[in-house]
């Protein structure tokens, strides 16, 4: 079977951010996203929330780089939640989204950071192993062989493309 979500949008609260009895991270948030359609000749939009999670150090980038309102786009699996309301005593249930990968897509100046590449994945460690103290997988450190030397910067071409027009209601994300 395959279970794979992505989301673009805006998130909707600042980062929960704990730590679990390992040490392991785990940030928690939601994310908003919307679609724009047409019925009946009316413009319509339609927005869904998601709660989102982040599992080690991939929860802590998340918590030191994001707010509310960051405009992010995550990639990872759907989980279906139960449980026990314990002022009702009635079942629950929800779905969320465990994140795999996420990259920022605010601009460097927008978000107020400096020198990150908006992108990360945890590598695989977001492995929610039925419990919150399941320890992530040790990272191999790299490094470089000895013979590596920077390469020379290349000069890039000046920018001719032509500018296009487009009108952002047509765009469907």
């Amino acid at each position: 079977m395959y279970n794979k979500v992505i989301l673009v949008g805006n998130l909707t609260r600042d980062i929960e951010l704990r730590y679990a009895q390992s040490g392991s991270a785990i940030a928690k948030t939601a994310i908003a996203t919307s679609r724009k359609f047409t019925l009946n000749g009316e413009k319509k939009e339609e927005t869904c929330f998601v709660d989102i999670t982040f599992f080690g150090r991939s929860g802590e980038v998340a918590n030191q780089y994001l707010r509310k309102g960051s405009k992010i786009l995550v990639e990872g699996r759907l989980q279906f939640e139960q449980w026990v309301d314990q002022t009702s005593g009635q079942k629950r249930s929800k779905h969320s989204v465990i994140v795999e990968t996420m990259q920022m897509l605010d601009s460097r100046s927008d978000s107020g950071s400096q020198g990150n590449n908006n992108e990360y994945s945890d590598g695989g460690n977001s492995g929610y192993g039925g419990g919150y103290n399941a320890a992530p997988a040790p990272k191999p450190a790299y490094t470089p062989p000895p013979s590596y030397s920077k390469p020379a910067p290349v000069r890039m071409p000046e920018n001719n493309l032509p500018e296009i027009d487009i009108n952002e209601d047509e765009i469907p994300f």
